[in-house]
């Protein structure tokens, strides 16, 4: 009987002991109550308490994707990844938006006794938040602003959640789909805008080729006008030049002629102008004489010429 009695005792120890000591893992914690009150919260490790009249809180938490009841308190940075959810853009466009949001419990009291169910009211929270600042943005607005979005929903969920003891890191949106309408009409209103560069492009090549075509053109006219100017130039002083050997030589003939006939009485003028007589009926005599037609002159000069040359050869 004694030896049955010592088995229960040592049994009862056994348990007792158990109980009284509780072991926390490292980035968690356990707050306890006794009697129904607050009475500690334990450090990673061997924590003592008293069995039956100390119990840990249980809570409600989230792993992986289900609500679970639980006595510890995971203090580690935790990500929920909330489901799709339809919030309405301020142009009146129904779009998906998921979010993950970044979290850690900085206070374990405040995240027990401050809220009642904290994964579920951080949820409600951010999708009440999002649908906020959604309604505030245009469509266009929603689809390039992630990083204004993301930063407006974190600092309006910190200060929310700062009194249940959370600590909000980071907010993420991951998908922003709009309806099937508004991507298809975005898809050809991306088409039209590339087709819009592409018209512009192709416009602004031509351009750029014509003002080429025409600066050559101009260049080109330049070109012929400045060497039909230089052709115009060397023709002129080529005639000039003729001009001048032309009348240097006459100026010489005349020369000659005039020593020739300067101890006779005849006048060189008359003399040239006889042999310009002769020379030009030699032509009139050698041309058409259908298209030759004959106007009578005064002949008594130049017989007068003739007779002065008869005399310098009779000299």
């Amino acid at each position: 009987m004694g030896t049955i009695i010592l088995a229960v005792v040592i049994i009862l120890a056994i348990i007792f002991v158990k109980e009284s000591l509780i072991i926390v893992s490292q980035s968690e914690t356990m707050v306890v109550e006794r009697l129904g009150r607050y009475h500690a919260t334990l450090k990673p490790g061997i924590n003592v308490i008293i069995p039956f009249v100390d119990r840990a809180k249980v809570i409600v938490a989230l792993s992986r994707g289900r609500y679970i009841y639980t006595g510890k308190i995971d203090l580690r940075e935790q990500v929920y990844d909330f489901d799709k959810q339809n919030v309405i853009t301020k142009d009146n466009v129904q779009t998906q938006i998921n979010a993950l949001l970044y979290f850690q419990i900085v206070d374990p009291f405040k995240a027990v006794y401050e809220i009642n169910n904290l994964p579920n009211a951080i949820e409600k929270l951010t999708q009440t938040t999002l649908r906020n600042i959604i309604g505030e943005l245009e469509l266009d607005e929603t689809l390039t602003s992630r990083d204004t979005i993301n930063s407006k929903l974190r600092l309006v969920l910190d200060d929310a959640t700062n009194k249940w003891g959370i600590k909000v890191n980071r907010v993420e949106l991951q998908d922003i789909t709009p309806p099937e309408s508004v991507l298809q009409a975005m898809e050809l209103q991306m088409q039209a805008e590339r087709n819009k560069r592409a018209t512009i492009l192709t416009s602004e090549g031509e351009k750029a080729a014509e003002i080429l075509k025409s600066e050559g053109e101009k260049q080109s006219t330049i070109n012929r006008a400045e060497a039909e100017k230089e052709k115009e130039i060397l023709r002129a002083e080529g005639e000039a030049q003729a001009r001048i050997r032309r009348a240097e030589a006459e100026a010489e003939a005349i020369r000659r002629v005039s020593d020739a006939v300067k101890d006779t009485k005849t006048n060189p003028a008359n003399y040239l102008l006889a042999r310009k007589y002769i020379d030009m009926l030699n032509e009139v005599a050698s041309g058409d004489k259908t298209k030759t037609v004959y106007l009578p002159y005064e002949a008594s000069n130049l017989m007068g010429s003739i007779g002065g040359i008869k005399d310098l050869f009779k000299d």
